[in-house]
């Protein structure tokens, strides 16, 4: 007999929590939303004060019958779906529809899937937050509102099949302004002066930079003014004019958000957005460990607060004490809250410091562990005392000119000896140097040198700046960028974002006539005020219906003036088999295809993989780009199925110098390097930087 019937959102999580509740408890999974709006129509009752239409799921109707079943059986039911907005309106929604007295305390919560949580959150029954729930809402229709308004005037005006919506809009612009800014950059000329220099009796040789003349600092921007600079050096003794020792001090990086945590899995890992919250959704959620079983690992993904509970204080200064000493542990810090920070949750954690990477790591598949160890030495590293730095910086005179160098040895790791950061460059060593020594300049260097544009954005910097703008909300960021990915409006080139003509054109229209929509402060105070609903300081329906007003305007007004953009389909290198015209690429439900620019007279379509320029080293088959099924990019050989070849590193237009095969490039910055793969080779090279 089921005395107590618990509903998650997952049926992963509902395996791990099972094990930590007593007999008479059954655990059920509603594999996230049941109730939603109609796929089919807005499903919004403007009039009726933005009265939202709620229907079952399709496919979710034998799952609803089968928890109200278990729900009459049962003498309790709790609601323990995700702790954010989402989760809090999948528990509302279940409620209603089981006919759940909103008034009870029936929503439990918990934010590490661990036996010791999932029973302190039985004991701390809530009622629903209302609050919460209209929050989802208002921001549900609001997308709703502007997706299916902007859709069919973009289908009208540019193209069937786009999509428009109140992020995906913004963030989209915010990289076509980047392209624009690098289209409009004009580089500017300078030069770069170094010395390489060394005391008489100490064969240690450091380089010193030029930084000023006549007291005042200096950019060099002509090759006259260095061929100037170069002949005061050539003339002059070289001396140290000043000399300053300091101690600097590093302090560890906070534990995880998840911005932070999705900006530095990219960095070091190279994983996705959509990589990281989907290994995250699965250490959370639970994964079997050898000897515990199932375990939640880490504590809940959705968060933007860098506060972590007491015990696990405790427990990480407990382990850094006994493992690396009293000299490891840090000074108690306290984070001042940023502005936008709901803090709701703490930061992304470990469930336990005791259990290692090294403990889980035959339990986890290797992308799991990558993941949780970045998290579980990030929240050691937090804990950590400050790594510590002899800096040594001294001015060099030659006559009336300046120059720079900087000397800089470790004095302590502190939080390093965990977590050492991989792009910081090794010591730099001076000689002992005091004010007066003669020095001797072994070599002038004179190097020319442009300004460069701002960089295009990658994953992690897009999401950073996202932050920083308030654009939408961390859990966002990566279904976002998946979208405006998707529907063509950015292409990806050497994991930087570029927009596609169809992005530019959207985006000035956008930009012509939804000013607002697209507007990134208003987006960010759009945010704002749906964290006042959340807070119950805002009527929900009064924002919906400010917002609506001047957006019904600016509709029917583009709807009028804009004029119809006419985009055509890119050409491919392939002719039709069929008519000979040359084929064009498309984009359907599932992916590009090359299809016949003759249609409907001519209907030839086939599958469209993007060429590289490498050759298969098993066949001699072109290399094309391809994509898994959990949207990771590969290489294979355009053969396939007869030829199996394939690589997850990229290929590059060198060729091997031994054996004149397709080189491949594994990783980036530092951590590049490239290669020949074919069999009996093994040619390895560092790449031109």
């Amino acid at each position: 007999m089921i005395k107590t019937l618990v509903i998650v959102e997952s049926p992963a999580k509902a395996k791990t929590i099972k094990k930590y509740l007593p007999k008479g408890f059954e655990v059920e999974a509603t594999m996230g939303h049941v109730i939603d709006l109609p796929k089919s129509r807005i499903g919004i009752n403007i009039e009726n004060n933005f009265a939202p239409e709620y229907i079952k799921i399709r496919g979710k109707a034998a799952l609803l019958k089968s928890l109200k079943s278990a729900a009459k059986k049962a003498d309790q039911v709790y609601l323990a779906t995700d702790p954010d907005r989402e989760g809090e309106a999948i528990s509302w929604h279940m409620a209603n529809f089981l006919e759940i007295d909103l008034t009870t305390k029936c929503r439990i919560e918990f934010h590490e899937v661990t036996k010791k949580a999932v029973n302190a959150a039985i004991e701390n029954k809530r009622e629903i937050d209302i609050d919460l729930v209209n929050s989802q809402q208002a921001r549900r229709i609001l997308d709703r509102l502007v997706g299916y308004s902007l859709s069919p005037f973009l289908w009208k005006k540019v193209k069937k099949g786009l999509s428009g919506g109140r992020v995906q809009s913004v963030v989209t612009r915010i990289i076509v302004d980047r392209e624009e800014e690098i289209e409009a950059f004009i580089p500017e000329e300078y030069w770069n002066l170094e010395l390489l220099l060394k005391k008489t009796d100490d064969p240690i040789e450091f380089i010193s930079k030029f930084y000023s003349e006549d007291g005042k600092k200096k950019t060099i921007t002509i090759a006259e003014e260095a061929q100037r600079l170069e002949k005061i050096v050539d003339a002059n003794a070289i001396i140290v004019d000043k000399v300053k020792k300091r101690i600097r001090y590093q302090k560890p990086p906070v534990p995880f958000t998840t911005s932070t945590l999705q900006q530095e899995a990219y960095k070091v890992l190279g994983y996705t957005t959509q990589r990281t919250m989907r290994l995250a959704q699965q250490l959370y959620e639970g994964v079997e460990i050898k000897g515990s079983g199932l375990t939640g690992l880490i504590t809940y993904l959705r968060t933007d607060s860098t506060r972590i509970a007491d015990e696990a204080v405790l427990e990480s200064k407990a382990y850094i004490k006994q493992h690396f000493g009293d000299e490891y542990l840090g000074s108690e810090k306290k984070v001042g809250k940023k502005k936008n920070v709901q803090d709701a949750h703490e930061a992304i954690r470990p469930s336990s410091i005791m259990l290692t990477p090294e403990k889980a790591k035959e339990s986890l598949e290797p992308d799991q562990y990558r993941l949780y160890k970045l998290i579980w030495e990030r929240l050691l590293c937090s804990q950590m005392s400050d790594a510590q730095y002899y800096v040594t910086d001294v001015d060099i005179a030659c006559n009336n000119l300046i120059f720079k160098t900087k000397g800089e040895t470790q004095k302590f790791d502190g939080f390093t000896r965990v977590n050492r950061n991989p792009n910081k460059s090794e010591d730099s060593i001076l000689p002992e140097l005091s004010v007066g020594d003669d020095l001797i300049r072994l070599k002038t260097t004179k190097e020319q040198k442009y300004t460069k544009p701002p960089a295009r954005y990658t994953e992690a910097s897009l999401v950073k700046i996202l932050e920083e703008k308030g654009i939408g909300r961390p859990s966002t960021y990566a279904p976002t960028i998946a979208t405006i990915k998707n529907r063509d409006y950015v292409e990806v080139i050497e994991k930087h974002f570029k927009p596609t003509e169809l992005g530019v054109t959207v985006t000035h229209l956008m930009k012509e006539y939804f000013s607002d929509v697209v507007n990134i402060s208003f987006t960010a105070d759009m945010e704002d005020r749906l964290d006042s609903v959340s807070e119950g300081k805002t009527d929900w329906v009064e924002l919906l219906r400010n917002f609506y007003g001047d957006f019904e305007k600016a509709l029917t007004n583009a709807q009028e003036k804009a004029e119809a953009v006419t985009i055509a389909d890119p050409e491919s290198d392939e002719d039709c088999e069929l008519c000979g015209r040359r084929m064009v690429i498309k984009k359907g439900k599932y992916g590009r295809f090359l299809a016949c620019p003759g249609f409907p007279e001519c209907k030839n379509t086939k599958p469209f993989f993007e060429k590289t320029g490498g050759i298969c080293s098993l066949c001699g088959g072109d290399i094309v780009k391809r994509t898994s099924k959990t949207g990771r990019t590969f290489y294979s050989c355009n053969n396939y199925p007869d030829c199996d070849y394939m690589n997850w590193d990229m290929p590059i237009p060198e060729k091997c110098p031994v054996c004149g095969s397709t080189l491949f490039q594994k990783g980036l910055g530092k951590r590049k390097s490239i290669y020949c793969d074919k069999k009996d080779c093994g040619y390895k090279a560092a790449p031109k930087e």
